[in-house]
């Protein structure tokens, strides 16, 4: 599996946090990238994919989500074993 792409707005976002603990705890593997300091990721998550709420994850160009998804996380675990 490829590892997923998280765009967070740093460690002060508690939802951010939450997200890649859940992640590591069920051993998904991801990239983080800070939209603040990245303008480009923030252009893509912004524009074209449409979010305003941070974390934004992305398994691929049809599956994606925002905000802490508790939901989702464990669609993306169930499918990896």
């Amino acid at each position: 599996m490829e590892p997923l792409r998280v765009y967070t707005t740093g460690p002060s976002c508690g939802k951010c946090e939450m997200t890649k603990r859940m992640l590591k705890a069920k051993g998904i593997p991801f990239i983080e990238t800070n939209i603040r300091d990245d303008e480009a990721a923030r252009e893509y998550v912004t524009v074209e994919l449409g979010y305003s709420t941070a974390p934004v994850v992305v398994v691929d160009d049809e599956d994606h989500w925002c905000d802490l998804r508790p939901d989702h996380i464990e669609r993306v675990a169930a499918h990896m074993g």
